[in-house]
């Protein structure tokens, strides 16, 4: 074996890629690496290294976890060396948390996390999940001409685009364009060719070595406002025991009612050290709680901004960071801070 090859370890955790089906009995059957090259026998085809590890058992993506996140960086974190990138095959719907919790697991990343999956089973006649795991591994092995991975960041590769994972949402339970990153651009088109681009992509400081990260602190929630919230709705859920930090949707660009019962109870609540993290309800668009009196009135009452952070990223990260057991202050100033690009300040 050359020194030289690429190689990839591909990680299966569950999802809709691996259900391949037995075309004699109709079943579904468990992912199986040999059942893998199988279906798609283009792998043969790179000259890669190709390994996999596979959960077992496989795991449907709804009870994804911070215990399996802590599995996945263990797994990465032991193998790093290793290889030179990684594949991630996940059910697509919490994919986005996965992407987004692992991109502050993996302080110092300097390699290819690409977590990938399709909408049909990779047996099935008119899957995506070939098309996504052949560029997936190819993405990951990918380097510039220095011998550095092209693109070291936790991605998300779905229909013909790599987006940062922090970035990225799930829009779409029926079309092969499942994901979208709505606030920052594609890292990569795939069509023909793959046509990276560099001056969106992070550049690590390779000087550093992978700092893995496992902790995490689940008290958290999501408030969503709507028109017609009850006082005694937003009153129980600021007050549940242990709460420690509300990631709150709102309106438009951070607006949200302004009662004076509503003020009062966040204010309250903050000044009990609860964080609250205002993000918008809008797939598009970044909170400015500057603009209208709605926002400042919020400032004023302790809510910090989100600015244009995703749900599944925003509610990660205090995960996060309230997990590493950090001062009130510390995870405020975090929060307001872009930390892997998971933010655009402007």
């Amino acid at each position: 074996m050359k020194v030289d090859t690429p190689s990839v370890l591909l990680i299966y955790t569950g999802g809709t890629i691996g259900m391949i089906e037995n075309p004699e009995t109709g079943a579904l059957e468990n992912f199986n690496f040999d059942h893998l090259l199988k279906h798609v026998p283009e792998l043969k085809r790179f000259n890669y290294r190709i390994s996999s590890y596979q959960f077992e058992p496989p795991l449907d993506s709804s009870d994804m976890e911070p215990a399996y996140w802590a599995k996945l960086v263990k797994i990465i974190n032991y193998n790093y060396d290793y290889f030179d990138g990684f594949v991630i095959l996940h059910g697509t719907d919490t994919m986005a948390y996965t992407a987004s919790a692992l991109s502050f697991m993996l302080e110092n990343l300097s390699k290819p996390v690409i977590l990938t999956g399709s909408q049909l089973p990779i047996g099935t006649l008119r899957t995506d999940g070939k098309e996504n795991l052949i560029t997936a591994i190819e993405i990951a092995a990918a380097k510039n001409p220095d011998g550095t991975a092209i693109v070291p960041e936790v991605c998300i590769f779905f229909e013909n685009h790599l987006m940062r994972g922090n970035r990225t949402t799930k829009i779409n339970a029926e079309n092969f364009n499942a994901f979208r990153s709505f606030n920052y651009p594609p890292l990569a088109r795939v069509g023909i060719h793959i046509k990276y681009e560099p001056n969106l992509i992070r550049r690590p400081d390779l000087t550093k070595p992978l700092k893995p990260h496992y902790l995490f602190d689940t008290n958290v929630v999501i408030l969503t406002l709507f028109p017609g919230i009850q006082e005694s709705i937003v009153t129980s859920l600021l007050h549940v025991p242990g709460l420690k930090a509300v990631v709150m949707k709102t309106f438009g660009s951070g607006n949200a009612p302004q009662k004076e019962w509503f003020i009062r109870q966040l204010k309250e609540a903050t000044e009990r050290g609860i964080i609250i993290v205002n993000i918008t309800q809008c797939a598009s668009g970044a909170v400015e709680m500057e603009r209208y009196e709605t926002g400042i009135h919020l400032l004023e009452a302790g809510v910090i901004s989100g600015y244009d952070s995703t749900p599944e990223c925003a509610i990660t990260k205090l995960m996060f960071l309230l997990g590493h057991g950090l001062s009130n202050q510390d995870i405020r100033y975090k929060m307001n801070s872009c930390l892997i690009g998971e933010i655009t300040k402007s």
